[in-house]
């Protein structure tokens, strides 16, 4: 049986649609940037993050953006949890860059009196859920809801310290702390330096403590008016300070010149205050050029060092006031 033959296909163009297809064939234009996009992650990352800027900079509650962008740069802000801490870092007049408080916060007087002064003081004020409160604020740190961030201080050049204090034809006369890693008394320190006229004090870079929101606390607003410098070296700015003209003493219960017999005091000076249990370090004490004690009973052992610094600016202040 043969096989039907098929008629041969008719070569040319087929009929068309007729342009019925046409629109869906044109292009779109170009793709948007993925944070134009609405519904895309990054659309509502940079969304969340317009309202949170927007929110800061009118002053009002606002939640932070879940997912913020990693800066390179390290944030040394420094955070005051607690209710009693916050409220007495602000009445202490502390910087202090945002004030955040978790949703639903229990209003007591503490929180109204925190929420008062920050207002007053233009204190951006935040609201976030109470697992990102515990996130910023670390796992350890007992917050009760509120937390207050505070900006790291900007430290003065010790140089630099010295030529201000000559522009203003000043006598100097600067604290220098040696191993000393308690905020507390440095903040009894700084304190001490603005009642009895001292321009500044000086901390070393390592191993020794900085200007914290405890010590600016203990410091009774003295550290909005005493500049604090800090000294990359402190045996090497010493030893820069001497050649500009400054005399430097070394506190040390075991020192060859009594507190009350010191002939330094009328010229610019610097006191140098040890750790409580070692005193002064070896390289320090060697650059010092005269190591000074303050006369106490036999039943006492040592004083702290903001307490010895207090006196010794006492008795300078009285030295110089005499002569």
């Amino acid at each position: 049986m043969t096989k039907p033959q098929r008629s041969p296909r008719k070569k040319g163009p087929s009929k068309g649609t007729g342009g019925l297809g046409r629109r869906a064939l044109e292009g779109k234009g170009p793709t948007p940037k993925a944070e134009d996009r609405s519904w895309h992650p990054a659309g509502k990352r940079k969304a969340s993050r317009e309202r949170f800027e927007a929110a800061s900079a009118k002053g009002r509650p606002a939640q932070p953006p879940r997912h913020r962008k990693p800066s390179s740069a390290k944030d040394d802000s420094e955070m005051v949890t607690g209710r009693n801490s916050v409220l007495e870092a602000l009445r202490a007049k502390i910087p202090a860059t945002s004030l955040i408080l978790a949703s639903r916060l229990e209003m007591d007087d503490r929180v109204k009196e925190i929420l008062s002064i920050a207002t007053k003081r233009g204190v951006p004020v935040l609201e976030v859920m109470r697992p990102e409160l515990d996130r910023i604020s670390g796992h350890d740190a007992v917050h009760q809801g509120v937390a207050l961030k505070v900006p790291p201080y900007q430290y003065a050049h010790p140089v630099d310290l010295l030529e201000q204090v000559l522009d203003r034809h000043q006598t100097p006369l600067f604290v220098a702390l040696d191993g000393i890693t308690d905020p507390r008394n440095l903040g009894a320190i700084i304190r001490s330096a603005g009642a009895f006229g001292a321009q500044g004090v000086i901390v070393p870079q390592r191993r020794s403590v900085g200007v914290t929101a405890s010590a600016w606390k203990t410091s009774a607003g003295a550290a909005a008016r005493v500049p604090v410098a800090m000294a990359s070296n402190l045996t090497a700015t010493l030893k820069e300070l001497k050649s500009q003209g400054c005399f430097v003493i070394g506190l040390d219960g075991d020192g060859d010149v009594s507190l009350h017999e010191l002939e330094l005091a009328a010229g610019p000076l610097v006191i140098v205050v040890g750790s409580e249990g070692k005193g002064l370090s070896r390289l320090v004490a060697e650059t010092c050029d005269a190591i000074v004690s303050i006369p106490i009973g036999a039943a006492t052992e040592s004083l702290n060092a903001g307490i010895a610094a207090s006196i010794t600016l006492y008795e300078v202040a009285k030295l110089r006031g005499s002569r």
